[in-house]
Order: C-alpha cells, then sequence, then structure tokens
C-alpha cells in the first residue's frame, strides 16, 4: 500500500496527474523513453554538464545522445545552443535543472512546440525547485526525480516518472512491472523490466515526504549562509537565481575565475584538512571516452 500512497502523495506534492515509483532515477528515465517510442535513429538533445546516467539512458534506448553547452550562470542547457543542434533526426529534449536551479522551460518548451520535440524533464537533483511559480516536472510530456542518498528525499535507492499522456502513463505502469498485463496475470504482453521500488522503500519515502519542506527551508538557509559569508572573497562567482525561479541549492556550486582559476586542486586540498566537504562539478560528457 506505501507505494501507491509514495505516488499518490508525491503528485500532490508537486502538483502533477500521476506518479510511478521505481527503483532508481536512471532506471525512471529509460522507461520514461521507452513508453515514449524514443528508440533507434532518434536524436536526444541533453546538455553537456549533467551526471553520465541522462546520456546512458539515451543509450540505453539506441537513440543518440546530442550534447548541448550549457548557460554559464544558471549551468542548465541552453536553449539558442538547443535551438541550433534540432535536426530531421531530433525527437527529444531532456534539460536538466542541474544542483537546484531550474532550466529556462518557457525557452525550451517552445523549441520543443515549434519543432515538434518530446519534452522529458531531469529534475534528479530539483526536487522543490520552481520556474515561474510551477514545480519543475510538470511543464514537459514527461519527468523523472531521484530519491537516491543523497538527494533532498531519499529511500536509499528510488525515483520517480511522471508521464502526462494517460495511455503512455498506463503502458509505462505495465512496463515497470515486466510488462504482465494488469489484467491478466502471468500473461505478458511486451517486452518489460523488473523496474519496482519495494513497499519498505516507499514507506520510507512516504515519511521523507513529510519533511521534505523542512530539507528545502535548510538547504536555502544553508545557501544563505554561504552567500552572506563568500560574497567578501573575490575571484568566486557564487550561484544564485536567474529569473522567476526558485532554487533549492540541492548543491551549492562556485565558478573559480581570475586568478583563482588555476588553484582549484589546492583550494580542495586545503578544503578538505579543514574539515570541509568539497569536490569538483561533473566533469562534461565530452570528454568522456
Amino acid at each position: 500500500k506505501y507505494v501507491k500512497q509514495f505516488e499518490d502523495d508525491f503528485a500532490r506534492y508537486i502538483e502533477s496527474s500521476t506518479a510511478i515509483a521505481v527503483s532508481n532515477g536512471t532506471v525512471a528515465l529509460h522507461l520514461t523513453l521507452v513508453a515514449l517510442g524514443v528508440g533507434p535513429g532518434d536524436e536526444v538533445l541533453i546538455p553537456d554538464l549533467t551526471f553520465a546516467a541522462t546520456a546512458n539512458a539515451v543509450l540505453y534506448v539506441g537513440a543518440i545522445p546530442v550534447l548541448i553547452d550549457i548557460d554559464p550562470d544558471t549551468l542548465c542547457i541552453d536553449p539558442i545552443k538547443a535551438k541550433a543542434a534540432v535536426t530531421s533526426k531530433t525527437r527529444a529534449i531532456i534539460p536538466v535543472h542541474l544542483y537546484g536551479h531550474p532550466a529556462d522551460m518557457g525557452a525550451i518548451n517552445t523549441l520543443a512546440i515549434n519543432h515538434e520535440l518530446l519534452v522529458i524533464e531531469d529534475c534528479a537533483e530539483a526536487l522543490g525547485t520552481c520556474f515561474n511559480g510551477k514545480h519543475v516536472g510538470t511543464f514537459g510530456d514527461a519527468a523523472i526525480f531521484s530519491f537516491f542518498g543523497n538527494k533532498t528525499i531519499t529511500t536509499g535507492e528510488g525515483g520517480m516518472a511522471i508521464i502526462k499522456d494517460e495511455a503512455i502513463f498506463k503502458r509505462a505502469t505495465i512496463l515497470r512491472d515486466h510488462g504482465m498485463d494488469p489484467e491478466r496475470r502471468y500473461w505478458h504482453k511486451e517486452i518489460g523490466y523488473n523496474y519496482r521500488i519495494s513497499n519498505i522503500q516507499a514507506a520510507i519515502g512516504v515519511a521523507q515526504l513529510e519533511r521534505v519542506n523542512d530539507f528545502v527551508d535548510k538547504k536555502r538557509w544553508i545557501a544563505e549562509q554561504y552567500t552572506k559569508h563568500l560574497t567578501k572573497i573575490t575571484n568566486i562567482k557564487l550561484p544564485g537565481e536567474y529569473g522567476n525561479v526558485f532554487n533549492t541549492y540541492w548543491l551549492f556550486t562556485v565558478e573559480l575565475v581570475g586568478s583563482l582559476i588555476n588553484e582549484r586542486d589546492e583550494l580542495l586540498r586545503r578544503l578538505t584538512l579543514n574539515g570541509i566537504e568539497a569536490r569538483q562539478v561533473f566533469i562534461p560528457l565530452h570528454e568522456m571516452p
């Protein structure tokens, strides 16, 4: 019963009509791509700066990830550069709301409408994040969330898929459970997957959701403290809120500029020596073998 409750509570929180709980965020993205019919011969626009799972899921379905540079302020996919990369084979775009700041969903949806593209939001790091007063994950055709141990709420491992179209949503729920016909037990209509979340994980998710606003408020409070003190230091660019957005600051990410550009590794070493956890951001995908 907790799986259904977790799905219902989550859908209510982000104001979505659907939610499918799955075993992790990566399979949520794979399941969504399969259900939407993205496959071999299709190109999918994704940001160059994201966790590898975004690209991996596209490759799982036989499609081609097309890497797009990011906006230097939001660190999210640049809609202008994405528009320039559209071809006759482009089927979808996956904006990633990186580190808690939303991508420009207004420009992305306009691009999608003009070129008849599917929009799949990767909200793995953006629970609680809003664009123009609306929760991310509700702008496109589909969206995914992650509940890995380092996320805003966690089930240890876990994920959620949001799919707007009711028929595609129903197909995705069947695919999640081995492709088994819900009306005829042990009858498998098509190739499916074991992407279910367990009842005990879902129960943890229900309890975590009860505290989600406290978690988000704490992250924003921490970001306020960092901002207040780090503004005194020159040659670093701090994260912010660009446009009418609500940034949840999943990670507080600074950019070194000027004389500090070549000092990252030394800075990380000194922070570590002082008991302050810090690490570099994701490595751009185009550098990966």
